[in-house]
């Protein structure tokens, strides 16, 4: 087919393949984590955002209440809504479209759009890679699901802590300059001094303000976001172009998903 043979398309199913694969973890995490089949499935096809869908269950995991939960990961969609102005201005989608394309305004469909030169390959990128993350994302997210829903009680298995463990193994990849170290290691400390003193999921809250308020004082402004990404290469160039299935490669700035997603 002619949509195959375009370089963006190509670009976007592979990582839509890759990305999609992270709703396993996901759904079996947030089983773990106490919410039931169809929570869980609400959160991927609702809130579609997987850095903010992995911060809502590790909330939840910690003890924190819903509002904790709903405040940290809305924390971390709001790069979502400064990618859709970009996207409004990029694609300029009518207005029947608008909807459906904030909803699938992630860091995929966006890294993949700003990666392509010609016009009518960003809108097949940013189509192909929302679509595609959505579709797979809420598949993988139902697999997981029910497999976590099998293994019954997760402390049995020692997975009661696993969705905390899964959101840090989102963000550690993350910290490699100086700056983004110590802002970390400054949130983690005053993590660590204000749970005794504030209810379960409050910390997080006062660890993200933290960290905000330290990156628009110009101590390490994020360069990367919380899920996988794909590095922009320019239109045309077919060579080096991943296949589908060949994975994402690793991205050089933020995108936007979830699970995306």
């Amino acid at each position: 087919m002619v949509l195959f043979q375009s370089p963006a398309v190509r670009v976007a199913l592979s990582v839509a393949i890759a990305t999609g694969l992270y709703g396993l973890s996901f759904g079996a995490l947030s089983v773990a984590a106490g919410l039931d089949l169809l929570q869980t499935m609400a959160l991927s096809l609702l809130l579609f955002s997987g850095g903010s869908q992995f911060a809502f269950i590790g909330v939840i995991a910690g003890g924190g209440s819903g509002i904790s939960a709903m405040s940290a990961a809305a924390l971390l969609g709001i790069r979502n809504g400064v990618y859709g102005m970009q996207v409004n201005v990029l694609l300029r989608p009518s207005r029947w479209r608008k909807l459906a394309a904030a909803h699938v305004t992630i860091d995929e469909s966006v890294a993949t759009a700003t990666g392509q030169t010609d016009p009518a390959e960003q809108r097949r990128g940013f189509w192909a890679a929302g679509i595609g993350v959505f579709v797979l994302w809420n598949l993988f997210t139902l697999g997981g699901a029910l497999a976590g829903n099998a293994m019954g009680d997760p402390a049995r298995w020692g997975l009661d802590g696993a969705a905390v463990a899964a959101f840090l193994g989102l963000l550690w990849p993350r910290i490699r300059a100086r700056e983004p170290a110590a802002i970390a290691v400054v949130c983690a400390v005053v993590t660590l001094l204000a749970v005794p003193f504030v209810p379960p999921g409050v910390p997080i809250l006062i660890a993200a303000v933290m960290a905000a308020v330290l990156g628009l004082a110009g101590l390490g402004p994020a360069t990367e976001g919380l899920e996988p990404d794909v590095e922009p290469y320019p239109s045309g160039s077919d060579d080096d172009a991943p296949g589908p299935g060949s994975g994402p490669r690793p991205a050089k700035h933020s995108r936007g998903r979830g699970a995306g997603a």
